[in-house]
């Protein structure tokens, strides 16, 4: 086995149930893999993290981490007449996402994220609401 560097803001690394890890190309969407995924993404806008969508993920937790510059996470409401919450994620802060709740990002600046789960069954939706 050759030990090679390899770019984090390129690949993403999947750590497999059997033990294996490898690097490989970064999804946003569903996978069937069985891996949990970490992807780091050096980001400049809103439309980097696609703001105008939000995500869930039915099978894991997410773990969201600002590695630098500045995030929101938006949380959608979770029933009808709920309001939504946001967290600050500043650099060097995370924060979990409990499996099955829709969440979505925006800047505060540029940054570096990191996002590590579980994407099989990842589901994107777009915004319909106007804050």
């Amino acid at each position: 086995m050759t030990t090679t560097p390899i770019d984090l803001f390129a690949s993403a690394l999947l750590f497999h149930p059997d033990g294996d890890v490898r690097a490989a190309e970064r999804r946003m969407t569903s996978s069937d893999s069985g891996a949990w995924q970490i992807a780091t993404f050096h980001v400049e806008t809103d439309a980097d993290v696609h703001a105008d969508h939000w995500e869930m993920h039915p099978e894991a937790d997410e773990a969201v981490c600002c590695l630098a510059g500045g995030a929101r996470i938006h949380f959608r409401p979770t029933g009808p007449g709920e309001a939504g919450e946001a967290v600050q994620l500043p650099a060097g802060a995370a924060v979990i996402v409990p499996r099955g709740r829709w969440h979505r990002l925006e800047l505060d600046s540029p940054s570096d994220l990191m996002s590590i789960t579980l994407r099989h069954g990842t589901r994107l939706e777009r915004r319909t609401d106007t804050h």
